[in-house]
């Protein structure tokens, strides 16, 4: 099958783009991989860099694997805060600004990272099974999944390049892309890398509001707020304000870069899935059952699916735009028995007193 069959196949299945590099290991991101986890860049996340002799491997994945079949599919859907990822991308002072952006005191709104709205990943790993099944032969769907660095495939596929803030960028929908795989014992014609980059664009890094992308192409989790809204620990006290009102994951990065702009145009017809929160209720989060609120977001990863570290970031996100109805929510964590929520808590209360709250 050549390179344009292969895509139009795609297209035909419902994917944005797809393209096939050869079953062949990732040297040179297996060594990249070693040596950010010997240099402690990686903090606690496993994933794709726990076995990066797995990972990088893609050849070891199938039996007689011959090709990675990579695939995208474009998340981006307007909302009622469609506009702040263009208000971000103009601001003068982007550390400074995007601290608050879309965020405001005296709201019970927190923010989801966009690729959370809905299980995007379910729907890619539906479709890649489609294509498999047209393909014929073996093959094997790696979607979201730890045994296989996807970034690396895509991009040897020809469907992105690598950004200054590590994400894998395509010409057409920017980062807003949700990335799967499939290895195949079936001969595809083989894409070639694009060859595109950066330039001398650095607005991701000037945005990031901890400094966790200063080392262009390789991010720092240490410094990241996504990785602290789903870390197993508590969030770094001069981490907190930048969190804003996010409860899960970060897009600043994403809202500033200009390979995103166009894709808020192309995509103006698409409305989110049945069901997508852009926004949630911190009140919600803080007073739901920990059982429901884990089963009704098992689209998230939380760690160990303990529910309180969606309530810590809960605890936070009021802190920083909530106001005083918020107050006897937090007191009653700031006097409760669990050492984490109560520290958060405590916190969040001095935020409201400073604001007089």
């Amino acid at each position: 099958m050549t390179a344009a069959e292969l895509a139009e196949l795609g297209k035909s299945l419902g994917l944005d783009a797809v393209g096939a590099a050869p079953a062949g290991p990732y040297t040179e991101t297996e060594r990249h991989i070693r040596e950010r986890n010997e240099r402690g860049l990686f903090a606690g996340m496993r994933f794709t860099m726990a076995q990066p002799e797995v990972s990088c491997h893609p050849e070891t994945l199938l039996p007689g694997a011959r090709t990675v079949v990579s695939a995208t599919l474009c998340y981006y859907t307007l909302s009622a805060h469609a506009g702040m990822g263009e208000a971000r991308a103009r601001a003068k002072t982007p550390k400074e600004s995007l601290r608050s952006a879309g965020s405001s005191t005296g709201s019970d709104e927190g923010t989801l990272s966009r690729y959370t709205w809905s299980d995007r990943y379910a729907e890619l790993r539906e479709k890649l099974d489609a294509l498999g099944r047209r393909l014929g032969g073996s093959y094997r769907v790696l979607v979201d999944a730890n045994q296989h660095v996807d970034r690396e495939a895509a991009f040897r596929a020809g469907l992105g390049f690598y950004g200054k803030n590590t994400l894998l960028i395509t010409p057409r929908h920017g980062s807003w892309v949700v990335l799967g795989t499939l290895v195949t014992d079936a001969a595809l014609e083989a894409a070639a890398p694009l060859g595109t980059d950066c330039g001398s664009c650095t607005l991701c890094i000037e945005a990031c509001p901890t400094g966790a992308l200063e080392e262009p192409g390789t991010l720092d989790a240490n410094r990241c707020l996504s990785y602290w809204t789903q870390a197993p620990a508590a969030i770094p006290a001069e981490y907190r304000e930048a969190i804003g009102a996010s409860l899960y994951g970060c897009d600043i990065c994403q809202d500033v870069c200009p390979w995103n702009r166009g894709v808020e145009k192309r995509r103006a017809g698409e409305r989110p899935p049945a069901g997508a929160e852009p926004t949630v209720s911190l009140v919600d989060w803080l007073e739901a059952d920990g059982a429901e609120l884990i089963e009704r977001y098992d689209r998230l990863y939380v760690p160990r699916n303990d529910p309180r570290y969606l309530r810590r970031n809960a605890l936070v996100a009021a802190g920083n735009v909530g106001g005083a109805e918020h107050r006897p929510l937090l007191e009653r964590f700031g006097t409760g028995e669990d050492e984490l929520l109560r520290e958060h808590a405590e916190w969040s209360l001095a935020r409201l007193a400073e604001r007089g709250e």
